[in-house]
């Protein structure tokens, strides 16, 4: 794990930040310092609703080292609602349960850990929207 690293993006990882391109309005994630759209240099902080739905999904069984106690878990492509495809892993859900198109909403949840040094890494995750 990266420590360092780890400090730097956890807002980013807690909360959905992206960017907003001031001259054309696209919304951005991760933060860009360039608009995709109109190459723009002008950007502000956007902070996503965390709503979105499910655009493609897969289980995976043999995942990378900080994940293995997770396993099986499920990634997901979600399609947020203010058009960015973001790749996370979907929680209290089973994998027969999941649809494309299924209303989610982001959750912080724990991502990993590391035993030997006690760092607990959290990271947002999606789970399915609570229709009332």
């Amino acid at each position: 794990m990266q420590i360092a690293k780890d400090w730097r993006i956890q807002r980013h990882r807690y909360s959905l930040i992206g960017t907003e391109c001031v001259s054309c309005g696209l919304h951005m994630f991760p933060p860009r310092e360039v608009c995709l759209q109109c190459t723009s240099h002008d950007m502000k902080e956007y902070y996503f609703s965390g709503n979105g739905v499910i655009y493609s999904f897969s289980q995976l069984f043999i995942p990378a080292l900080e994940h293995v106690e997770n396993t099986p878990y499920i990634i997901a492509l979600v399609s947020l609602d203010e058009g960015p495809l973001v790749v996370a892993q979907l929680t209290d859900v089973d994998y027969g349960d999941v649809e494309i198109n299924m209303p989610v909403e982001m959750v912080t949840r724990k991502l990993s850990s590391d035993g030997q040094k006690g760092i607990i890494r959290y990271a947002y995750k999606f789970r399915p929207k609570l229709l009332c």
